[in-house]
């Protein structure tokens, strides 16, 4: 069995929106690989969803459907990337204080 600290934290949820985990060795497996290329997917989509919310925002739209629906993307986009910096050991740290 792995030490907790070598498990790796998947980019995805499993049943009841648990986190999933990978014992790994290292090796880039099928899975590890499976979720290499899902993180990168992820982080593609933040960046394009980025800067498609400049494109809204700087039009100075009134359509609260289309502020909703970017706010629940960039609400998802962000959850990912939020996931993939913890599963590389970059997650989530307390916020600064004023």
């Amino acid at each position: 069995m792995t030490a907790q600290d070598e498990l790796r934290l998947l980019p995805w949820a499993g049943p009841d929106g648990k986190p999933c985990y990978l014992s790994t060795d290292g090796q880039g497996g099928y899975v590890s690989r499976l979720a290499d290329h899902i993180e990168a997917f992820q982080l593609g989509m933040a960046t394009q969803l980025l800067e498609h919310s400049r494109q809204v925002l700087d039009d100075q739209t009134d359509d609260l459907e289309e502020l909703h629906l970017l706010a629940a993307q960039l609400t998802s986009a962000l959850r990912d990337v939020l996931r993939v910096a913890t599963s590389r050991g970059r997650g989530p740290v307390a916020p600064a204080r004023p």
